[in-house]
């Protein structure tokens, strides 16, 4: 597929005439990057914006105790990091390759000057970004206002709109499969909590897992169980 094909299935570049796309296409590499391999480390000079065309990628930090917290999941069409536009800055978590991924990337200076001559675009990024900010004053909401168990259960409910196929108008699986360690660190808990509330939700036929050991979840069940 074309290059200019594959950047027009992301909202950013979706509404561009050819003409505008011309300095995206001028700029733009893709390349695969195989599991397990990281992209940057938190920290190191921002120096590229990334496109995910397909896989999987994990944005985490660590503190100094190396104990890690998985700050969000990233699949196909979404860009990041969402940090550092017109400032110099560093990467502010790692990012980690969860599935083998094809990403379009863009050096960041090129990139802001090509919002720079694209308003347009420019309020798109900004709206963005917005979203993030309002998901993660969410996400600080539930640890303040939530015990752990409920935060559990807001987890799995937030996983089904992010990572979630639908199976029926009440049941979800969640396509991602994530360690209990995994989601331990989604919320700052730990994986032995995890591994206990998610034993209790089977027993309680809230969840259940697959052949693939993929979760499925009941959506409808959940939110009963939490409201």
């Amino acid at each position: 597929m074309p290059q200019k094909k594959l950047l027009q299935r992301f909202p950013l570049f979706k509404n561009l005439t050819d003409s505008e796309m011309e300095p995206v296409l001028d700029i733009a590499r893709n390349r695969l990057y195989r599991q397990g391999s990281h992209l940057f480390m938190q920290g190191e000079p921002l120096t590229n914006v990334y496109f995910i065309l397909d896989g999987k990628i994990k944005i985490y930090r660590t503190d100094l105790q190396g104990k890690e917290q998985i700050i969000n999941v990233l699949g196909e069409n979404q860009m990041f990091p969402h940090q550092g536009f017109f400032r110099n800055d560093n990467y502010p978590a790692h990012a980690e390759v969860l599935e083998e991924a094809t990403l379009v990337y863009i050096p960041i200076h090129q990139f802001e000057e090509f919002l720079i001559a694209n308003p347009r675009i420019s309020v798109k990024v900004f709206r963005v970004l917005g979203d993030i900010i309002v998901d993660l004053q969410n996400r600080l909401e539930e640890q303040i206002l939530h015990n752990t168990y409920e935060q559990i259960i807001l987890l799995l409910i937030r996983l089904t709109n992010s990572h979630g196929k639908q199976l029926s108008e009440e049941q979800y699986k969640i396509t991602t499969q994530f360690t209990n360690k995994e989601l331990a660190n989604m919320i700052g808990s730990s994986r032995e909590t995890v591994s206990r509330t998610l034993t209790l939700l089977k027993k309680n036929n809230l969840i259940e897992t697959n052949k693939k050991n993929n979760i499925i979840v009941n959506r409808t069940k959940l939110e009963e169980e939490l409201f």
